[in-house]
């Protein structure tokens, strides 16, 4: 089995461009590049149907508002629950220490 290569979004966005130049087009592009052409296709694609959003990659995320809201509010709950377990365990120390 042939190891799956990853392209980072600053190389996905170069290829967008080239093929986008009518000296080149798209599949010299991708002969050029080393990449098939129906992985530069998705690509120019991905590029005209979310602009910068496209390539998010696994570093920086490009989330809309409410997925960054949401995101924030499962992180805020993770800690609220954290705290309420940490206060459980206190409140059960203290019941012992008084009697």
């Amino acid at each position: 089995m042939t190891e799956r290569k990853i392209y980072t979004a600053e190389f996905k966005r170069e290829a967008v461009r080239l093929a986008q130049q009518p000296a080149l087009g798209i599949t010299r592009t991708a002969r050029d590049l080393g990449i098939s052409l129906s992985a530069l296709n998705r690509w120019i694609k991905a590029d005209q149907q979310e602009g910068e959003r496209a390539f998010p990659g696994h570093g920086r995320q490009n989330l809309t508002p409410e997925q960054e809201e949401i995101k924030r509010l499962r992180r805020e709950l993770e800690i609220v629950r954290e705290e309420r377990e940490i206060l459980k365990k206190a409140t059960a120390f203290f019941a012992k220490e008084s009697r």
